[in-house]
């Protein structure tokens, strides 16, 4: 227990095997893991200068970024691969549920491959 006391969150976000965005009320997108950067085909310094329109394939809406993330929790959201494609993947809700939380902290299933092999 005290050596997970003494690991900071970020180190642990970035440990974690599953992909993790963090994204600003704003649309910033201001922290990314390695796995959801190999999701979407990007080297993580590019995925965080990023905003939440040029990586999320969503209607433009006037509502916070974090409001549109809260929305769309336990939903399939369409993300933009690098070489241009789509990537289909399952967000989870905000870890960060308080009504003040200026930023949102999602995690994400990719299903692309599998939803692609049920159209067929």
């Amino acid at each position: 227990m005290d050596t997970l006391k003494q690991l900071p969150a970020l180190v642990v976000l970035e440990r974690i095997p599953i992909p993790v965005l963090a994204i600003a009320n704003d649309g910033a997108l201001v922290f990314a893991n390695s796995a959801f950067s190999e999701m979407v085909g990007r080297p993580r310094e590019d995925v965080v200068s990023m905003k939440f329109d040029e990586i999320f394939h969503l209607p433009l809406t006037e509502e916070s970024a974090v409001s549109v993330v809260q929305s769309l929790a336990n939903e399939v959201v369409e993300l933009a691969h690098q070489d241009g494609s789509s990537v289909r993947a399952l967000m989870s809700r905000s870890a960060l549920i308080r009504a003040d939380d200026d930023i949102a902290l999602a995690t994400f299933q990719d299903l692309t491959e599998q939803l692609w092999l049920d159209e067929r």
